[in-house]
């Protein structure tokens, strides 16, 4: 989806050395179709070795270095400065990215990069934006600055945090974060066991609970302070989100290329994914960071995707949630904005007329308003 949507890189992960052990990450093999598959169609493949390994690791990483090289992938993303040089010595042909949790949030740690083999940095998310133009006025114009502009925030500094391992004894540095900022949190006092008082900021409990990032609006101010690239938080996200945001952000970024106003039809597009409040984090000064529950917030839910369709719209697709007969919905295509349109019939796979599409994942076929490639999605508003 990244893919089919406009992203011009995405960035994975193997088995090994990645930030998101929980995740279903790549095997070797699937990890050659992808960089096959995006080669294929002009996107580049990054690939995360943002891990901080271990002693005991060391001794596996320059096979898998190198097996990446082999595989092609255009770039490692690397949080740990042993790691930056092993990829110099084993897979050289393959481009150095530091890691926003490197934490480099200013020109001279850039420059020390950039002296030890880096071509890009991944600016920590806490870094101003007129701190960025100053590093992009003090470092060579061959390091690439790279920048979030999208997703999940952390309450620690560029994810530096031992509060998961420390109540849980997951190590988030090795990929294992419980996420305990994002708990509800009381005191309890000494003498009264069980009793469980509320601690407040603005209004709630969730004390260490950060909203999300959203720059959709900001593209021009970031181009002109001089990043390269934009980064949209999006690993363990649903192809649905993954979809609609690098569309939302495609877009956005065209626009100010081209010196044209950003259409508000797409900074609405990313309320049409699961998010907490939005923020525009720490570009502009301090950010309003917490909020006071655990909510997500979503204005519609996809419920189908298309498999294959005809030229008069005639489409087989594929049920991602409950629908029926008469439904007002909307339908994604790449590069297009959603076209609304309503259920009129629907059929299952012998033909036979339906009233909703009532089991997981199942194949069934209806009219849709234009031909749509594979991959285009049908969402329901709420």
């Amino acid at each position: 989806m990244a893919v089919l949507y406009g992203a011009d890189a995405v960035y994975l992960a193997g088995r090994r050395f990645g930030m998101r052990a929980a995740a279903v990450n790549f095997t070797d093999e699937k990890l050659r179709e992808a960089v096959a598959y995006a080669h294929a169609n002009g996107v580049k493949i990054y690939v995360t070795c943002n891990t901080l390994p271990r002693e005991d690791e060391l001794q596996e990483l320059p096979e898998y270095l190198s097996f990446l090289q082999d595989a092609d992938v255009d770039a490692f993303i690397i949080a740990d400065l042993g790691v930056l040089e092993l990829a110099k010595r084993y897979a050289p042909k393959v481009s150095r990215h530091v890691s926003t949790q490197f934490g480099v949030i200013n020109s001279a740690a850039a420059n020390a990069l950039y002296a030890l083999g880096a071509d890009t940095v991944v600016l920590a998310r806490e870094t101003p934006l007129d701190d960025i133009r100053k590093i992009r006025e003090n470092t060579p114009p061959a390091l690439r600055i790279e920048a979030f502009v999208h997703g999940a925030m952390c309450v620690s500094f560029s994810g530096r945090c031992l509060l998961s391992n420390y109540l849980t004894g997951r190590d988030a540095n090795r990929g294992q974060c419980a996420q305990p900022c994002r708990w509800k949190y009381h005191l309890v006092e000494e003498t009264r066991p069980g009793q469980y008082f509320e601690i407040s900021e603005d209004g709630g409990t969730h004390i260490m609970n950060s909203r999300d990032m959203c720059m959709i609006e900001h593209i021009p101010e970031l181009i002109d302070a001089g990043v390269t690239s934009f980064k949209i938080e999006g690993r363990m996200k649903s192809a649905y989100y993954t979809a609609v945001v690098t569309n939302a952000y495609r877009h956005a970024i065209d626009a100010a290329i081209k010196g044209e106003r950003l259409d508000p039809d797409w900074v609405h597009e990313t309320d049409m994914v699961s998010h907490r409040p939005y923020t525009t984090g720490f570009y502009f000064g301090e950010p309003g960071q917490y909020y006071p529950d655990a909510m997500y917030f979503t204005e519609a839910d996809v419920v189908a995707v298309v498999e294959n369709c005809a030229e008069n719209g005639d489409a087989l697709l594929t049920q991602r949630n409950k629908f029926s007969v008469g439904d007002a919905l909307e339908l994604l295509t790449p590069g297009d904005k959603p076209i609304a349109f309503t259920a009129e019939a629907l059929f299952d796979e012998e033909g036979e007329a339906i009233p909703d599409t009532r089991r997981a994942m199942m194949p069934f076929r209806m009219k849709l308003p234009v031909c749509a490639p594979a991959g285009s999605m049908v969402r329901k508003c709420r």
